[in-house]
């Protein structure tokens, strides 16, 4: 199968991966390409970016939360229709869960996918030792097929060339382009990282210069031509039980209405995470809780996925009708999914920065604070204990956690799911923690946590998800 692709790396966390990769699709796209963008792990706002510059729905590609099986599906599916693939690394190209081999990184996603890599280097303040550092790259492991560079924070189109001559001679690559130090194009940044595109307004006009000004020094043509060298990816679109890209959903009628809520304040989402639910037999409505949309009447169950509700806090609480209205259906024994951002909207208050409450739905007896920290961080595998109408007896499934949020709780509660946590670590710093304990809130028709669960880590959630909604609409009917 022929799927022209391509990795942007970056030699470490910041060196320009996310100002390249949305440069590169923004100019390709100015070229009439089709461009399907993908980010290397589990994050959800640079994808946001990705989507809002091609018009595409951005994937993630993760080998932890995802079998390599599936990684590849998720790959194929989105591929098959487009003109070419640009895929964002995550921290440095080698960085991943393990400091002794490819495990988790941008490296070990590039071989699976036997993809051709671009590393964006930081050139500030280097000319032959820019050749050092890319040859340290290609020696570390010879597999990886680095193609070419493109040096980002040159000080002037001479020093690009001093850059140029020093990589190309020794480490016998190209290098196709650069960005200049004081580009004049910033991404405004909040605690969680570059602000979701949903919420801004201008992000258009940025993102279509930032194109204009990465074509003007980088070869686009070349790097089409290193997209386009990528071998055929060995691949079959029967494989597995389930399609995790879901080329088709299951015909007929719905079987049971799943509302999601989505806007500003809640939107992250894994797009897999929803295409199971609808394989599964669900037909979802989206309404926006934060511009005063109550529930649909329709739904037979809801998703609230994470985003920035603390942001949000005083419009959302403003809201009282749709608070009221959530509150009393999900009361009523209606099926509740909610993770991170939506865990904490089922709490009775959030206290923002500012350390003001706000009064939230109240279904969770708890309160919830920001803090000035990273509070919880890392990959998390989290097992059912004992049954609920998620996950199974014995079941499992992948996900990830990421929060600046305290919740406590006001009275004694217990939770049948047990959550395991895998560190990630950074250079010589440990972010996150070990965690063995139970996660969230399970009480009856509402599960809840802090960890964003990939559903196609364990498609059976996205099953029982959709015959929960099923025995509730049967039991409604029933009157």
């Amino acid at each position: 199968m022929n799927l022209p692709r391509l990795v942007v790396a970056g030699t470490h966390s910041s060196a320009g991966k996310t100002t390249v990769t949305l440069g590169l699709m923004a100019a390709l796209k100015q070229r009439k390409f089709v461009v399907q963008g993908y980010k290397v792990g589990p994050d959800y706002i640079d994808p946001s970016y990705h989507t809002a510059v091609t018009g595409r729905a951005s994937r993630n590609l993760d080998s932890w939360m995802l079998s390599r099986e599936t990684v590849l599906d998720v790959f194929a599916r989105a591929a098959k229709d487009a003109d070419i693939s640009i895929i964002e690394g995550v921290m440095g190209f080698f960085d991943g869960k393990d400091p002794l081999s490819n495990l988790g990184s941008t490296a070990e996603i590039s071989l699976l996918l036997n993809c051709p890599v671009v590393l964006v280097i930081d050139a500030y303040g280097m000319a032959r030792s820019a050749a050092a550092v890319v040859k340290g790259f290609q020696t570390l492991d010879p597999s990886v097929q680095i193609a070419g560079v493109i040096a980002n924070r040159v000080g002037s189109e001479g020093h690009f060339h001093l850059i140029k001559q020093a990589v190309e001679q020794t480490c016998g690559i190209p290098v196709v382009g650069y960005l200049q130090k004081h580009l004049d194009i910033q991404m405004p940044e909040r605690h969680l990282g570059l602000i979701p595109a949903i919420e801004r307004q201008e992000h258009k006009h940025l993102l279509e210069e930032l194109g204009t000004r990465l074509a003007q020094t980088v070869d686009l043509d070349a790097i089409v031509q290193l997209a386009q060298s990528a071998a055929d990816l060995p691949y079959n679109f029967q494989q597995g039980e389930v399609p995790q890209g879901l080329e088709s959903q299951r015909q007929g009628r719905p079987t049971a209405v799943i509302a999601v809520a989505k806007d500003e304040a809640f939107n992250f989402y894994y797009p897999e995470n929803l295409e199971l639910l609808e394989h599964f037999g669900a037909k979802l409505v989206f309404f926006s809780p934060l511009h005063g949309e109550k529930l649909p009447e329709s739904a037979d169950g809801l998703y609230i996925g994470g985003g920035f509700p603390e942001e949000f806090a005083a419009q959302l609480s403003a809201q009282k009708a749709v608070l009221q209205d959530l509150k009393q259906k999900i009361e009523g024994g209606l099926p509740t999914y909610a993770e991170c951002g939506g865990y904490m909207f089922l709490a009775q208050t959030i206290a923002n920065r500012q350390g003001t409450n706000h009064e939230m739905l109240g279904v969770i007896p708890a309160t919830v604070r920001m803090q000035g920290r990273l509070t919880g961080f890392g990959y998390r595998e989290v097992k059912a204990a004992a049954d609920n109408w998620l996950i199974g007896p014995g079941d499992s499934a992948r996900g990830h956690e990421f929060h600046y949020s305290e919740m406590t709780f006001l009275e004694p509660h217990t939770s049948p799911l047990q959550v395991e946590g895998a560190q990630r670590r950074v250079g010589s710093r440990r972010e996150g923690c070990e965690k063995d304990n139970v996660e969230g809130y399970v009480k009856d028709n509402v599960v809840a946590g802090y960890t964003h669960l990939h559903f196609a880590s364990n498609p059976k959630l996205a099953q029982r998800f959709v015959t929960a909604c099923e025995r509730y609409r049967t039991k409604a009917e029933k009157g």
